[in-house]
């Protein structure tokens, strides 16, 4: 059974993470996995679905951490989910490393509690 998340999710990933689809193949190729920019629309539009080990490799492409609640297996929240660019990632990184700094960023960003 086809999930229609992964159609979705795949596509969405790619652009936010400003990819092309020649970008994705070529990735493949190098990780050995050679795929057809034809292939990659097709996962894309949800007539086909890639392999679980190429998938695997679409989510570290795509820095997709949340696997399972990204493409709706379980709702790992309450609210929406959360998608993450990479510059938001490297802040949340960066904020989690200056902890003497937290309660600054905190109060500028009224978040006090």
């Amino acid at each position: 059974m086809k999930n229609p998340n992964i159609a979705a999710m795949l596509k969405y990933y790619r652009k936010l993470n400003k990819l092309t689809v020649q970008d994705v193949s070529q990735y493949l190729d190098h990780q050995g996995k050679p795929t057809a920019t034809k292939t990659i629309y097709g996962w894309e539009s949800g007539q086909t679905q890639p392999s679980a080990d190429t998938l695997m490799y679409l989510c570290s492409l795509y820095q997709i951490d949340d696997i399972l609640g990204t493409f709706g297996y379980i709702n790992s929240t309450k609210e929406e989910p959360i998608h993450l660019t990479p510059h938001e990632r490297k802040l949340i990184r960066a904020y989690r490393k200056q902890t003497d700094m937290q309660p600054a960023v905190d109060k500028l960003l009224d978040l006090d509690q």
